[in-house]
C-alpha cells in the first residue's frame, strides 16, 4: 500500500471524523473506503437514486449493515413472484401480471444489490462472512 499525505479543509475533516466516529472505524479507513467507492466504475452503470442509496450505506454502523445483509424478501412476495414466474414460463401472463412480475424482479434485484454492498462494506471493515452468518435472526 502506498502512503500519500493530503491536506483537508477543516469542515471536510470534521465530516470524516464524525462519520468515523458514527461507524466506529479509523479515519484513514473511512477516507480510503470513500475514495475507493467514488472511483468504482461499476456503480456508474446504476441509476442515480440507486448510486445514492449504495453510497448512503457507507455511513451505517456494522450492526445496521448486518441487518441489511440478512434481509430477505417477504415470504408472500416471494410466493407471488414465483407464481407469476410459473405463469410466465407457460406463457399465460396477462399484461398486468407481466408489469407486476417486472416490478417484483426489479425489487428483488435492488434487494440483492443492497445486500451485496452491505457485505462488501462489512468485509472492507474486517468482518468475515459465511452463509451461516447471513441467516435471518429471529
Amino acid at each position: 500500500m502506498s502512503d500519500y499525505t493530503i491536506t483537508l479543509p477543516e469542515a471536510l475533516y470534521e465530516r470524516v471524523r464524525r462519520l468515523a466516529e458514527q461507524t466506529a472505524r479509523p479515519i484513514e479507513e473511512v477516507i480510503r473506503t470513500r475514495l475507493e467507492q467514488s472511483l468504482d466504475e461499476h456503480s456508474l452503470d446504476l441509476p442515480v437514486d440507486e448510486q445514492a442509496e449504495l453510497r448512503a450505506l457507507m455511513a451505517l454502523s456494522d450492526e445496521a449493515l448486518w441487518t441489511i445483509a440478512r434481509e430477505q424478501m417477504a415470504t408472500d412476495t416471494q410466493r407471488t413472484m414465483q407464481a407469476l414466474m410459473d405463469k410466465n414460463t407457460f406463457g399465460t401472463l396477462t399484461a398486468t401480471e407481466h408489469e407486476d412480475l417486472t416490478h417484483l424482479v426489479a425489487v428483488g434485484q435492488q434487494l440483492t444489490l443492497r445486500k451485496a454492498e452491505a457485505m462488501r462494506l462489512l468485509m472492507n471493515r474486517g468482518h468475515k462472512i459465511n452463509p451461516d452468518m447471513l441467516k435471518p435472526t429471529s
